[in-house]
């Protein structure tokens, strides 16, 4: 079974830049997410996993919080992507395993739960210096 295209952007207008989807879901929450963090991982976080499964720990590393408006994500063809490269923290020490995954979800750190997530491609291999960055073309798609 699966979504229809309009329903597909709704449901991801509704996530990423928080517009209400009429008469089934709205953003009147008492204190609605104002921001989506994004986190890097080193392998697979899996479904039933969160935000810290297999996040990497590369000195310098912090989730990035990227704007739930339309300056922070474009909603189009049923995908998401960032409006601007998101770029994370210099690694400047212990650089750990390649980047291979990326998860969003609420803000707040620790094990946050997963929205979405998906792989890194090309992975990013780490060393000092290294700036990890998902670009503009980076996407997630509900198809």
């Amino acid at each position: 079974m699966s979504k229809g295209n309009t329903f597909e952007n709704d449901l991801l207008a509704l996530i990423f830049n928080a517009t209400a989807i009429a008469n089934l879901a709205d953003n009147a929450a008492t204190a609605p997410l104002t921001n989506l963090a994004v986190a890097l991982h080193t392998a697979d976080p899996g479904e039933a996993g969160t935000q810290a499964t297999n996040e990497t720990a590369y000195t310098g590393y912090a989730r990035v919080s990227v704007a739930r408006t339309t300056g922070g994500w474009t909603v189009s063809g049923g995908s998401v992507s960032p409006v601007a490269n998101i770029d994370f923290g210099e690694c400047t020490a212990s650089p750990g395993a390649a980047i291979t995954f990326f998860s969003v979800g609420p803000t707040g750190g620790g094990a946050t739960k997963i929205f979405y997530s998906g792989t890194v491609s090309p992975n990013i291999t780490m060393a000092v210096g290294v700036i990890p960055r998902l670009k503009t073309t980076s996407s997630i798609s509900e198809d």
